[in-house]
């Protein structure tokens, strides 16, 4: 069962605690590479979705992202490699998307920040 909210803000903090206490972090991929999509929260700029539990990813592998596979990333990988990436491409980090596909947009140096 999910413990995601409607509480957007509580949700990040869910992801970063989450994230650290498994050393994981989940995304969708399929044969074309990560999911990415335009951000509502800020013009002309993508967002990458992650989640903090395999079972949260899993609820969006539905409908036109059925393609996707969900697969972890280990996190020491995700915050010294992904993180720097994701900032130097102008890619924004989705945390903890709930089934209504709203979640927190942040800039991967704040997030890389919360696991100092």
């Amino acid at each position: 069962m999910t413990k995601l909210t409607d509480d957007i803000q509580a949700n990040l903090e869910l992801f970063v605690e989450e994230t650290k206490q498994n050393q994981l972090v989940w995304g969708l991929k399929n044969e074309d590479g990560w999911l990415a999509c335009d951000s509502t929260e800020y013009e002309n700029s993508e967002v990458m979705p992650f989640w903090s539990s395999k079972e949260d990813a899993q609820t969006h592998n539905v409908e036109e992202w059925a393609d996707f596979e969900v697969l972890e990333i280990p996190l020491d990988i995700f915050v010294e490699d992904w993180l720097l990436t994701l900032d130097e491409d102008g890619v924004l980090v989705g945390t903890n998307w709930n089934a209504q596909l709203d979640g927190k947009e942040v800039e991967p140096v704040e997030l890389a920040k919360m696991y100092l």
